[in-house]
């Protein structure tokens, strides 16, 4: 299983616009989250071991932010046409079986994962109420098959930090996951 780290988009960084579709047929956009306090936008995919060994706590997160009025968004940007297992059709399956409460978009054009520099699935970003990112890393420490429990404290601890108007906290570690599969000509380099 290939090891991809995040690239660490600089702090500070404004939330690069989107407008994607949802899998459950409308369209979200970044200006959706305006009125939030925080807003996580995740990049993962149906397919990824790393993304499945996570699975459960992203849904358990997902319900959790939506009680503290945090937008959460999961967009998927894997290139369909070599990774058919991610398309938009198994993507609406894969939010209906997981239990995401979040809009779960598709990139099509992977145009977002490039503004985003999003490099890996799971790969996480969190955006003040300016839409500025405070932190982009790891969900937690957890990895399959090093038997640290899934919790997501290093996110929790980030949205906590700017729900409560306090700076975010601590080192910020890459995510670690699958690479983005890039179409020809797309991705970093």
């Amino acid at each position: 299983m290939a090891r991809t780290p995040s690239t660490m988009l600089p702090l500070g960084t404004e939330a690069p616009h989107f407008s994607l579709p949802d899998t459950d047929g409308g369209t979200v956009a970044l200006d959706d989250f305006r009125e939030a306090p925080a807003l996580v936008v995740m990049f993962i995919c149906n397919h990824c071991p790393f993304v499945k060994h996570v699975r459960d706590g992203l849904a358990d997160f997902g319900r959790d932010m939506a009680e503290k009025g945090v937008g959460v968004v999961a967009i998927s940007s894997n290139n369909v046409e070599t990774h058919p297992a991610d398309s938009p059709e198994k993507m609406a399956i894969e939010k209906r079986e997981a239990g995401y409460p979040f809009p779960y978009l598709y990139d099509e054009s992977q145009e977002v994962a490039e503004a985003y520099q999003a490099a890996c699935t799971p790969d996480f970003f969190l955006f003040d109420g300016d839409q500025e990112l405070v932190y982009r890393g790891q969900f937690d420490a957890s990895r399959p098959g090093n038997d640290v429990p899934v919790t997501g404290e290093d996110l929790r601890r980030a949205v906590d930090a700017v729900v409560d108007g306090r700076e975010v906290p601590g080192e910020q570690l890459p995510s670690m996951g699958c690479n983005i599969k890039w179409k020809p000509g797309k991705g970093p380099g």
